[in-house]
């Protein structure tokens, strides 16, 4: 699959039945089997993705990216979201994710060690939706201003990229917040989402605001309970429609598991309405794009 560029993928058939029309209203083409799609009308569609980083794994085993890369591409040429919140990018992987997706693609990412070193919280967003109007950088630490900080136990740096949009069709104003809590440390990640919750509620209030990330602990835990009771909905448990089962976002190239655990989350505040949501087993013969599963859903902004 390592020669198979994303146009080339084309041919390539995914998991899951063809459908014709997405949930977003869009037509899609036969053989696309998008669950959202391309967001038609006033709706919008966010997605976060824990790419998994490049690890340099051995082509031909689940980890490597060179096996990996073209079918990212080709999840991504099928759903489409508008805007797009990404994990463990590493800058070339930014770089390339960029290249494989179409022209009208932008992102807004910097390494949590600054520049272009470590991971990136980039989040991708189609220019012909939507514009960046601002955005800021801040690290999840007891000086979040302080590029490369950690302050909470945690041995890795964790941060948080925002970037506030106009949408280009009803000219609504929204917030995307992207981060990735610790895998190690529950006080870093309890920390974390007291940092997010605080940073969330210093927007403007009457700002739709999105929150994306893989936050390393179940819904349900005391780190989400944060972001709830902070003024945040999950949005797979406020969607209309569930286009999908309740699987674990993390299934480390295995078959997903009914009911195990969502790392990966999709929250909003209270001036997002959730139409559908859905947890993406996309995958192209046996391959996983990552060790995670994309979390998806279908928006509109009051």
């Amino acid at each position: 699959m390592s020669d198979i560029t994303r146009r080339g993928a084309l041919g390539l058939a995914g998991a899951g039945a063809v459908t014709l029309m997405t949930a977003s209203g869009a037509q899609a083409r036969p053989g696309d089997d998008a669950v959202i799609g391309h967001a038609a009308g006033d709706t919008l569609h966010v997605t976060t993705f824990n790419i998994r980083l490049d690890t340099k794994a051995a082509p031909g085993t689940p980890d490597s990216w060179t096996d990996r890369r073209p079918v990212l591409a080709r999840f991504l040429e099928i759903e489409q979201p508008t805007v797009l919140g990404i994990q463990e990018g590493l800058y070339h992987q930014v770089k390339e994710i960029a290249a494989d997706l179409p022209k009208h693609y932008e992102w807004i990412g910097l390494g949590r060690e600054g520049g272009g070193r470590g991971e990136f919280m980039a989040i991708y967003y189609d220019t012909r939706r939507v514009e960046p109007l601002d955005f800021d950088h801040f690290w999840l630490s007891d000086t979040p201003y302080v590029i490369g900080s950690k302050s909470w136990g945690n041995n890795v740096v964790r941060m948080v990229t925002w970037v506030r949009f106009r949408d280009a069709r009803t000219g609504k104003e929204f917030v995307h917040v992207n981060t990735h809590f610790d895998h190690q440390s529950e006080n870093a990640r309890q920390r974390s989402a007291g940092l997010v919750r605080d940073r969330i509620a210093g927007f403007d209030p009457a700002l739709p605001v999105v929150l994306t990330g893989d936050f390393n602990t179940p819904a349900g835990s005391v780190s989400y309970r944060t972001l709830i009771e902070g003024g945040l909905s999950d949005t797979w448990r406020t969607a209309a429609k569930q286009l999908t089962p309740e699987w674990g976002t993390f299934p480390n190239y295995r078959d997903p598991v009914l009911g195990a655990n969502r790392i990966d989350w999709v929250l909003a505040n209270s001036r997002v309405s959730v139409l559908a949501a859905a947890i993406n087993t996309f995958r192209v013969d046996g391959r996983y794009p990552s060790d995670h599963v994309p979390v998806q859903a279908l928006v509109r902004l009051s």
